[in-house]
């Protein structure tokens, strides 16, 4: 497999806060916090780049989502937490594929173990994470969606390291 390598900017964001039970249903706080950001319409400049990311915390076992906000842009009353940005090694699945999603990841593990410039970044606040890339109209006509991962990673060598 081929993986790409990608750097996001720092960024503030609106936070779900760390949640353990997964709940994606309207009343659980994941599928509230999907509810909140789903009703944004970025401006048409602000809509280029991933807004949310789904991320694991393997330390807890929980999952924090986020959603990037623009200057100006209101929290919808959820919690403001800055991201650091970074390098990533990124690869894609279909969502909800948790074999292959497993797969991928051990493969992009292995990929950035046997590099000589790459090592894992995972850290507090610095964590893997999801995204769906599929325009909500195609999941709609085709009924399922395309998730991208993000591995965090950073350069062996101190002197330069990956900034957004």
């Amino acid at each position: 497999m081929d993986f790409r390598i990608i750097s996001l900017p720092p960024f503030r964001a609106a936070s779900s806060g760390l949640v353990q039970d997964f709940d994606f249903s309207p009343e659980g706080i994941l599928g509230k916090f999907n509810d909140w950001f789903s009703a944004i319409t970025p401006s048409p400049r602000d809509s280029f780049m991933p807004r949310d990311f789904l991320c694991f915390d393997g330390e807890t076992g929980g999952m924090v989502w986020l959603y990037a906000l623009s200057e100006g842009m209101d929290n919808g009353g959820w919690e403001v937490v800055d991201c650091e940005g970074g390098c990533y090694v990124t690869y894609t699945y279909r969502d909800g594929d948790e074999e292959t999603n497993g797969r991928l990841y051990q493969e992009a593990s292995a990929y950035i173990e046997a590099s000589e410039a790459l090592e894992l970044d995972i850290r507090p606040g610095h964590l893997s994470m999801g995204h769906i890339i599929t325009p909500p109209e195609v999941i709609a006509a085709q009924g399922q969606a395309q998730m991208e991962a993000f591995i965090p990673i950073k350069l062996k060598k101190a002197e330069k390291q990956c900034r957004g």
